[in-house]
This record gives structure tokens, sequence and C-alpha cells, in this order.
């Protein structure tokens, strides 16, 4: 049986809606962050002590993008796993680009528009992240300019991975107007029946 450790308002969430796209079974075991993660008992299983962590009858994952990236390769099939190397390169590619290239500056916004007492939120952090967003969003706004998903025609985990980073734009208020293919595919994907399940759980 396959476990996955986590909750659905943190990274956990692209998670779950990975397994729902594949429609195996599974088993969703709720961490919080308040003190769940830093038991002896989940720390055997993520000695890191952060979620998600996946247990795949024994074979034990963290890191979110690893574990979607494993499911898709072990129970996916076409289109959501891609059939060729280059498929699966761009899989990578851009899963690897949304952690590195966006997703910290969307975490800035989060902490100094949403999380951080009022006193600590710094006006200049944020307008340095929203700054730094346009560029990355102009890059995959003109990669959806002729395409109506990152590979193409259909919608695959490399689709799932990036807006499972980018959707958190929404949420701390980033204006993606000036991206039109952006918002467009982002609303597309974050629409998924799959991910709606995923964010309706705890």
């Amino acid at each position: 049986m396959i476990k996955l450790y986590g909750s659905s308002m943190s990274r956990s969430a692209r998670c779950l809606w990975a397994l729902e796209e594949l429609g195996v079974k599974y088993e969703h075991s709720p961490v919080a962050f308040d003190g769940g993660t830093r038991t002896p008992e989940y720390l055997k299983i993520n000695p890191n002590g952060h979620i998600p962590a996946l247990d795949d009858n024994g074979v034990v994952l963290w890191e979110s993008m690893a574990i979607n990236l494993y499911l898709a390769e072990k129970y996916g099939k076409t289109p959501l796993w891609p059939a060729t190397v280059e498929g699966r390169a761009a899989a990578y590619q851009w899963s690897f680009w949304g952690m590195c290239e966006v997703e910290p500056h969307l975490i800035t916004l989060l902490m100094h528009r949403m999380f951080l007492p009022a006193d600590q939120r710094d006006p200049k952090a944020i307008d340095t992240a929203v700054e730094a967003l346009k560029a990355p969003f102009k890059v995959i706004d003109q990669q959806l300019s002729n395409k109506e998903y990152l590979g193409g025609r259909d919608f695959t985990i490399t689709d799932l991975n990036a807006a499972s980073i980018l959707g958190l734009s929404q949420m701390v208020g980033v204006d993606l107007a000036p991206n039109p293919n952006l918002s467009k595919w982002l609303q597309k994907c974050m629409s998924r029946e799959a991910n709606e399940r995923a964010r309706n759980m705890k």
C-alpha cells in the first residue's frame, strides 16, 4: 500500500494531486507542521523532519518533486508520464525550474504578505520578489504561446509539477495579466478534478 505523509496545506498537496491523477490506491496520513514532523516515529521516515514523505511498500522517499517524478514513472501511463526521453527530460527541466526560479520568490511573498506579523513584513522584500518573478513568468508564458500545455496538447506530470508551484501566485496576489498564456494554462491545470480533490483533504 502506498502511504503519503503530509498536509494538503503544504508541498504535500502536489503529491496528493499526482496520486489522484494516477488513480492508484493509497493512504493519506495527515501530518501537521506543529510538532507532527518532529516525533521520533516520523523522523524515522523523514530524518529531515519535513513533509511530505512517501512509503511505497517499503520504498521511502522525501522531497515532493522526487516523489511525483517517481510516482509518475512507476504508475503513470502516457500521456501523464511522457513516453519519450525528450518528454521526460522536459518534465525534469520544468520541475526543477519551478523549484529554483519561481518558488523561492513566491515563498517570500507568502511570508511577507500573509504569514509574518505585520511589524516583520518587509515591503522591499515584496517588491524585490515581484520584480524577480517577471523574468521566469515571461519564460513560461513564451513556452505556452503556441501550446495547450508545456509539452504540447496533453496534460502531463510536467504541467502538474510546474502548476503546483505557480498556483501559489494566486494566493499571494501576483498579477498574471501581463502573462495571458501562463494565466490561461494555470487556470486549466488548477481546476482539474484531481487537484480539487487533493486540496479538499486535510
